[in-house]
């Protein structure tokens, strides 16, 4: 048996889930949702950079991919220090990528064809280029705009010590110090990330101000919600304590500190909550929020708060059966009391592509995928995962971008490899990327892995991504939910589960993961198989590799 290839017609708009009363119910709580990078995704003018119209051009194949909504990186004004998570206007478009026109007609044609679009918003820093900063360093000390961001004396006789021992988390102190307009050493600023990027105060209420202005000016753009960047890391403790300790903060990690999932952040998300739900069309909040247990996330997502929030406990699990149900079980047991979705998701801009993380190869990158598929909740798409793409570890160090790379702090500057663009064709110089090379170069395989060599090809791993998001869209018992049934009758190494069907059909799914690195016979064939992640004729599950049956 191999997957079978049903994806809907290109164009063709999800399905509106109702609840009992006919109203919507809640499209977030089972959507799939694709994250576009788009420097890496599509080039419209060929200029080696992907764009705004590219991505619009390319809209019917997420359609017909099957996903629900298409969340978009930064796109923004930017000097593009860290490919764009340095903001120098919230309400332009960066040339690079086009402008506000062409955000319009995306927003426009992709809710033609049936998809969402969700935004990054990145408040807790701006780029040191916002007009707001820049005054504030022209003005010098004393100026209102400065209590807009963390400017602080130094520490010494001279303050020429940083103000407390923070870390940047791209390596070495988390503060900067400026130059007085008469040209002596001044103040020094608050930056968690690059230099370039100085952190907001948060207790200024201009600043808050400005973000509630910020949404309404994209929601009424048409978007359907934001994903917001660093979203633990609005709020520091009061008085900027000492960490009291060494060693480099990792990019995404875990740690209790003292600038990262404070209190006070959920003050700042029920203020938004509340203008997200003057629009109709359910808009959302995604919160970017790494905290240290899967308890505190689901702070960020009581009712009156955010409405979903990335499970990164998930993502950084290894691929064996005891450890995926202990993170399954800690998950949905932490979003039940908030009544909010569980959300899977195995790769992102920021992270190793999980078919190289995993260690396993595209084998088990397949079988991950189709696992992830069928939990209960909402599940995040990495442009590229449904080509199998692996990660591009051999990039040369003259083409790198990301601002680790250049630390020399143990930072394994990585993020290059997950963000080179996606190949469209087999030939072309960007294989079909753009008219021209594109910015990060692509290994010359890729042509294997490219749309139009996969399309249509029943072993791809693309139409192994069609055919399982149109039968989970399809499927009773797939999607929304909050709980599964683990079955014990199996043997070790096996991660199997149950998901009772919501319509009262009896149509059940039973999804078995072999995570061991041989075949796993079964007593017994649970009910008929539906789709496998590979080859799959019956009897013994070959290693790596997920099934589901319909019972």
């Amino acid at each position: 048996m191999t997957q079978h290839s049903s994806a809907p017609a290109t164009g063709t708009a999800p399905a509106v889930r109702t609840d009992a009363s006919g109203a919507p119910a809640g499209w977030w709580r089972d959507a799939v949702i694709y994250q576009v990078y788009p420097r890496s995704f599509a080039d419209g003018n060929g200029d080696g950079m992907g764009d705004l119209a590219g991505v619009r051009a390319r809209l019917p194949y997420l359609a017909d991919l099957g996903v629900d909504a298409v969340w978009l990186s930064p796109f923004y004004a930017s000097p593009q220090a860290d490919a764009g998570y340095d903001v120098a206007d919230y309400r332009a478009i960066d040339p690079m990528f086009g402008d506000l026109h062409d955000a319009d007609a995306l927003i426009r044609d992709a809710h033609e064809l049936g998809l969402r679009i969700i935004v990054d918003l990145v408040p807790n820093h701006s780029s040191d280029q916002h007009e707001w900063f820049q005054r504030a360093l022209r003005e010098g000390p004393g100026s209102p705009l400065r209590d807009r961001y963390h400017f602080r004396p130094g520490r010494g006789p001279k303050g020429e010590e940083p103000p407390n021992d923070w870390e940047s988390i791209f390596g070495g102190p988390a503060w900067t110090r400026t130059e007085n307009p008469d040209g002596t050493p001044g103040e020094w600023y608050l930056h968690l990330f690059a230099p370039e990027q100085p952190d907001f105060n948060w207790e200024n209420e201009a600043v808050r101000d400005e973000f509630r202005s910020v949404l309404r000016f994209w929601l009424d753009m048409g978007v359907d919600g934001f994903r917001i960047d660093v979203a633990h890391g609005l709020v520091k403790a009061a008085g900027l304590p000492d960490m009291g300790r060494a060693g480099q903060l990792k990019l995404l990690g875990n740690q209790v500190l003292p600038f990262f999932d404070q209190d006070g952040v959920h003050e700042i998300y029920r203020s938004w909550r509340r203008i997200l739900d003057e629009y109709p069309g359910e808009r959302i909040g995604v919160a970017e929020a790494w905290t240290p247990s899967p308890e505190r996330t689901a702070l960020y997502l009581r009712a009156d708060e955010l409405h979903q929030a990335f499970n990164f406990h998930y993502l950084n699990t290894a691929w064996n059966a005891e450890a995926l149900r202990e993170v399954i079980d800690q998950s949905l047991d932490s979003m039940r009391p908030v009544g909010a979705p569980t959300t899977w998701v195995l790769s992102n801009h920021d992270v190793v592509r999980h078919r190289t993380r995993l260690g396993g190869g595209l084998a088990r990158a397949r079988a991950a995928s189709l696992l992830m598929l069928a939990l209960p909740g909402s599940a995040y798409v990495y442009q590229g995962e449904e080509l199998g793409l692996p990660e591009v570890a051999d990039l040369p160090d003259e083409v790198r971008q990301d601002p680790s790379f250049f630390k020399d702090n143990g930072q394994d500057g990585l993020r290059d490899g997950c963000r080179v663009p996606i190949p469209w064709t087999r030939a072309g110089s960007s294989h079909g990327f753009g008219s021209g090379g594109s910015w990060l170069p692509q290994p010359g395989q890729w042509a294997e892995l490219s749309v139009e060599e996969q399309t249509g090809d029943p072993t791809s791993t693309l139409e192994l991504y069609r055919s399982a998001l149109a039968v989970r869209r399809e499927h009773p018992a797939l999607g929304a939910g909050e709980s599964v049934q683990w079955l014990e009758d199996f043997p070790a190494g096996v991660l199997a589960f149950r998901r009772r069907a919501a319509d009262g059909s009896g149509r059940d799914l039973i999804c078995t993961a072999n995570t061991t690195d041989r075949p796993v016979e079964l007593s017994a064939a649970p009910g008929r198989a539906l789709l496998a992640s590979g080859e799959y004729e019956g009897g013994a599950i070959p290693a790596d590799t997920t099934v589901w049956w319909e019972v």
